[in-house]
């Protein structure tokens, strides 16, 4: 177990998965440390609490309490709570399935599949989003995931300058538009209400304001020619229709095959 003095001289270390230790196990552990528990149950259990409490409620102890243990037989597993944060956020990565890149199917039906499934995970754990952006994502789930769009976008034909620009333009819009999902979904759980009666209420509320009347009007006409009859519905064909441009400018680009530059 590494001491908070010791952490503190340490700032910059970047990564649970280059600290070169094996995973503890409490076999042959003396000092009664309790039966059954290892990092992969105490990294299950943190995604369960993530999941049904947020990051903001989230900590050491209401983890101990979770599995039943002292706070100390926590830390003879994990470091620190980002290294337990970091195991979490790669554990929910796993969950992703991938498509073969040797299955011969069309890049853009990978594509789609990756981007969606990206997405629902973004949704289904609201608390990733904050966590992508603050560790480097280095363990084996996020690196097969990274991988396996790497591949997707160079067998796009996109020459080799183009290819990091269009994985990013598709996934950091999949990143945004789950992300504001996500959150939306956590806040209508919140509230109690379904997202049908939180997003009805939200837009009788605008409308009821003088100030924002021309601009609802707008908006109104807007999302009634989207179509959909739920906020799912909605959301998805919204989704859908934008992944499909972003892909209709890679195929453009690679038609194109010159250097904007």
């Amino acid at each position: 177990m590494v001491r908070a003095a010791d952490r503190a001289k340490r700032p910059a270390r970047t990564s649970v998965w280059l600290e070169g230790k094996a995973p503890r196990s409490g076999a042959g552990r003396g000092g009664g440390q309790p039966s059954g528990l290892d990092r992969d149950r105490i990294t299950e259990v943190t995604v369960r609490l993530l999941d049904a409490e947020g990051m903001a409620r989230f900590s050491m102890r209401r983890l101990a309490a979770e599995l039943n243990v002292t706070a100390m037989s926590v830390y003879w597993y994990v470091d620190t709570k980002d290294d337990l944060l970091e195991l979490a956020l790669d554990a929910v990565f796993g969950e992703l399935e991938l498509p073969d890149a040797e299955s011969g199917e069309d890049w853009r039906d990978r594509l789609r599949c990756v981007a969606g499934g990206y997405r629902a995970l973004l949704v289904r754990h609201p608390w990733v989003s904050p966590l992508i952006g603050t560790f480097l994502n280095i363990g084996p789930h996020s690196m097969a995931f990274s991988l396996c769009v790497q591949k997707v976008v160079r067998s796009t034909g996109l020459p080799p300058y183009g290819q990091m620009g269009a994985l990013s333009a598709v996934f950091q819009f999949v990143y945004g538009f789950g992300t504001i999902e996500g959150h939306f979904v956590q806040r209508c759980a919140s509230a109690g209400m379904s997202q049908e009666e939180y997003f009805r209420h939200a837009m009788s509320t605008i409308s009821e304001q003088p100030r924002f009347s021309a601009e609802f009007e707008s908006a109104a006409d807007l999302m009634e020619a989207r179509g959909g009859d739920t906020v799912e519905e909605m959301r998805e064909r919204d989704f859908t229709f934008a992944l499909e441009t972003l892909i209709a400018g890679i195929e453009t680009m690679v038609a194109r095959g010159t250097d904007p530059a």
